[in-house]
């Protein structure tokens, strides 16, 4: 399963990537959005089709592929979700009032991977942005999806033209893995996603991301860094980013993303917040 992850704050930008994902064909089923926004979500209502609106706190309506659910989340408040994943993701955001459908939702078979991303999504939500999050096992979708969330949802970037990279070297009982290039859907995402996996299989627990040579991300390789982060933390483990570029920094603050990740200015640092500064620099 791929994810695709756009943040929006304007609500004429939201209504025009809602368009242009289902006119270029992105099944409905396939995208949530959430937002704090009343307005915003009676907006994107209307474009997907959801009938019976948001009735009031532990509300869940069907409308076909359709959800509208309405939750209190804790420190963030009212959360607004459509879309078929929507009542989960609201059940695992952590609301105090969710429907019966959001608690019978939660059970699936995708519950861990949905709960730790709704956990990085409540900062973003909490400053007041929404959020749309395309999931398909598609890649034809998922680059439909990631050229309209990259352009509206992201904003320009400045592509890199050089050829993606990784390497991995070990520092005691941390992984580091050098990105050099983009982390972009097909490319850079699935690349980090396997390295990340064999270290996980080794039981290895501390990984450390050095983007100082990603010189791209899209709205894929978004979701691949917070799959990343999410998938790690399930098992007992850490990641935290180090060295950012400035194109991927600029692209953190821009999208609210910036704070719910581990970001650590350089390598030395990022070391030392994982094991203390008495560690041995002798790489392998």
């Amino acid at each position: 399963m791929e994810t695709a992850i756009g943040v929006f704050s304007s609500r004429e930008k939201v209504e025009e990537a809602i368009q242009q994902l289902l006119k270029n064909q992105v099944p409905q089923e396939e995208i949530v959005f959430l937002t704090r926004s009343e307005p915003d979500a009676k907006l994107v209502g209307k474009e997907l089709g959801a009938v019976g609106g948001f009735m009031g706190a532990a509300t869940g309506v069907s409308a076909g592929l359709i959800v509208a659910s309405i939750a209190l989340v804790p420190g963030i408040g009212i959360v607004l979700a459509l879309g078929v994943g929507a009542t989960t993701m609201l059940g695992l955001i952590g609301a105090e009032v969710a429907s019966e459908a959001a608690k019978t939702a939660a059970k699936t078979t995708e519950q861990s991977q949905l709960s730790g991303d709704a956990a990085l999504f409540r900062d973003v939500l909490k400053e007041g942005h929404s959020l749309i999050i395309v999931r398909t096992q598609s890649r034809e979708i998922m680059g439909t999806a990631c050229g309209i969330l990259d352009r509206l949802g992201l904003g320009t970037q400045g592509r890199s033209t050089a050829k993606t990279q990784a390497s991995t070297r070990q520092v005691g009982d941390i992984a580091i893995i050098d990105v050099v290039g983009k982390i972009t859907m097909g490319e850079g995402n699935v690349m980090l996603r396997e390295i990340v996996r064999e270290m996980s299989e080794k039981g290895i627990k501390k990984i450390l991301l050095n983007l100082q040579g990603v010189g791209y991300v899209d709205s894929s390789g978004i979701g691949e860094l917070v799959r990343t982060f999410t998938t790690v933390r399930s098992k007992g483990g850490q990641v935290k980013l180090f060295n950012l570029s400035k194109p991927v920094q600029n692209l953190l603050e821009i999208t609210k993303l910036y704070p719910i990740f581990d970001i650590q200015t350089d390598e030395t640092s990022a070391i030392q917040s994982l094991s203390g500064p008495s560690i041995s620099r002798a790489g392998v």
